[in-house]
């Protein structure tokens, strides 16, 4: 799994027991995930379609440093299918894990787009 985002956990990122909120977790997956599809799909008209079930592990306070990682399970029609893991970037400690999050990319009309892809690629190989 790769690591791509770092996350500093600040005051307005927590709940009331004064730990990080699943909810703002929750979005920087999501958007976490739509970044990563769009690049991979190529196509800026990628949504959200399923998430599996979220396995919340541990916690994060104020001042925690976080990462988010992705690994692509499949590539489908018009959608990409990810699995995502967050850790703590000091220790190592899992904080959330979803088995299975489908992106799909869109058409001008709103419907699934089919893309063509069947493996991960990297922007500095479509430069060359």
């Amino acid at each position: 799994m790769r690591f791509h985002t770092r996350k500093w956990i600040k005051p307005q990122d927590l709940n009331p027991n004064r730990t990080l909120f699943g909810g703002r977790l929750l979005e920087w997956i999501d958007e976490e995930c739509a970044l990563y599809s769009i690049v991979q799909l190529e196509n800026p008209k990628t949504v959200t379609k399923y998430m599996s079930e979220i396995d919340f592990k541990s916690s994060a306070k104020e001042g925690d440093i976080i990462e988010i990682g992705i690994e692509v399970l499949k590539f489908g029609t018009a959608s990409i299918t990810l699995k995502c893991e967050v850790r703590n970037k000091m220790t190592r400690e899992t904080i959330i894990s979803i088995d299975k999050i489908v992106m799909v990319g869109l058409d001008e009309q709103g419907k699934p787009k089919p893309h063509g892809k069947t493996e991960v690629e990297f922007v500095k190989d479509r430069l060359k």
